[in-house]
């Protein structure tokens, strides 16, 4: 039997490169709002959260409430984004192809967002039926909710479960599972990874399958 029976990936900044790029377009819209923000701040602060948990930090941060027409507006915005200049993580294909086991994506993003960022990188047919969302289920992330709910409806336990993941929230609510968690520092610093629980923090998607026991 391998290590695990169940790889569960996030989406953003894990399979697609979009952190960037929608990351830049939220900061920018929140500048348009009178809000103070940069991009270096989305990352420490926003990065991995719902976007009902993205709007309660505004309101903490800035006093600042913003409604339906902001959330519409700034998809649009991210979506035309995304047509431009969105790509697959480098490595990320041949990681999947080097899977002995099941795979899944278990993300803070709607399904439409992951329709929308695996069908422009080509990677969708890799995850048909097998993609699950924030929307399902009850807590967000750092809340194990949504990466015990894809283990549930893969058929795999918990503790058979590796998480791939590239934010603090997302290697907290691995650990929350009690999931082995491989944490990804390409965007998000090493020392905010390890504060929040990481044990295994890579840089590049090269090292992944050796980390996970399949080469």
């Amino acid at each position: 039997m391998g290590r695990f029976d169940l790889v569960i990936f996030d989406c953003d900044g894990v399979l697609v490169d979009s952190e960037r790029v929608s990351n830049e377009v939220f900061a920018t819209m929140l500048r348009e709002e009178g809000c103070p923000a940069t991009l270096d701040l989305m990352f420490e602060r926003f990065v991995g959260h719902s976007m009902p948990q993205c709007l309660q930090l505004i309101q903490e941060l800035w006093g600042k409430t913003l409604g339906d027409d902001f959330v519409l507006h700034y998809r649009a915005r991210v979506k035309a984004a995304f047509e431009l200049s969105l790509k697959a993580v480098p490595g990320i294909e041949a990681v999947i192809d080097s899977l002995d086991c099941p795979y899944c994506v278990a993300s803070s993003g709607s399904h439409e967002k992951m329709k929308t960022t695996l069908g422009i990188t080509g990677l969708i047919s890799k995850f048909e039926n097998r993609r699950f969302s924030v929307s399902e289920v009850k807590e967000s992330k750092p809340a194990p909710d949504v990466f015990l709910y894809a283990a549930q409806k893969m058929g795999v336990a918990p503790e058979r479960c590796a998480v791939i993941e590239d934010s603090p929230s997302g290697v907290r609510a691995g650990l929350a599972a009690g999931m082995s968690v491989f944490a990804f520092a390409a965007m998000t610093s090493k020392k905010r990874l390890k504060e929040a629980g990481a044990a295994v923090i890579f840089d590049s998607m090269i090292e992944l399958p050796k980390l996970l026991g399949v080469q």
